[in-house]
């Protein structure tokens, strides 16, 4: 999730590159962690973004904010980086009965075994303190392309058939590789992510 913008007032739909860092490179950088969990991948995507940003700075309207914009560039960056993760075929585990134990027939969270406390919004939950940091722990222990695999489906919100082109999987594939990354994530989640709220309120 970006940062907010910055208090400065240009004409709409004039961009102004001098500012781009300043201004807007640490919160890209910081939307590129959470998804890369690499600090060179995530730099590497922040320089292509304004790169390109530079190169199709006449296309900029106005129409969205600055950060908007040079956020939307970012998140194709983000899944080209998957994509060469895909060409570099790190093996994806498979699920195991355990895992499929924890959904439902229908492909859902089994009220007793779902993630507490974890709403349907992944944006709303985003935007709690720390959450972000013990979200990113968790899934910088999961597989490379698992992590990517959830975070384009839960945290950007791309479709299926879009990712299964990017990590060069079936949908069936990907059915399983989202089902446990989503298994362990939970486990991550509650073991850390609940653990601190109950510090927090002195529990």
């Amino acid at each position: 999730m970006a940062a907010p913008e910055p208090k400065t007032h240009r004409p709409s739909g004039e961009a102004d590159p001098n500012r781009w860092v300043d201004e807007h490179a640490d919160a890209l950088y910081r939307f590129a962690m959470l998804r890369l969990r690499d600090a060179t991948a995530a730099e590497e995507a922040v320089q292509e973004t304004f790169l390109a940003a530079l190169q199709s700075i006449d296309r900029f309207a106005g129409q969205a904010s600055e950060r908007t914009w040079l956020v939307g560039i970012l998140k194709h960056k983000i899944v080209d980086s998957f994509r060469r993760l895909s060409r570099d075929r790190v093996p994806i585990e498979t699920s195991n009965d355990a895992d499929l134990a924890l959904f439902d027939e229908n492909r859902y969270w089994i009220h007793d075994d779902g993630p507490r406390d974890w709403g349907a919004d992944p944006s709303s939950i985003l935007e709690r303190a720390r959450f972000g940091e013990i979200l990113q722990q968790c899934l910088s222990v999961l597989p490379p392309r698992m992590a990517a695999a959830f975070t384009m489906r839960e945290m950007d919100d791309l479709d299926s058939n879009e990712i299964c082109k990017v990590l060069d999987v079936s949908t069936t594939n990907l059915w399983v590789i989202l089902h446990r990354a989503r298994a362990q994530l939970r486990l991550c989640l509650e073991s850390n992510w609940m653990n601190a709220k109950g510090k927090a309120h002195g529990r």
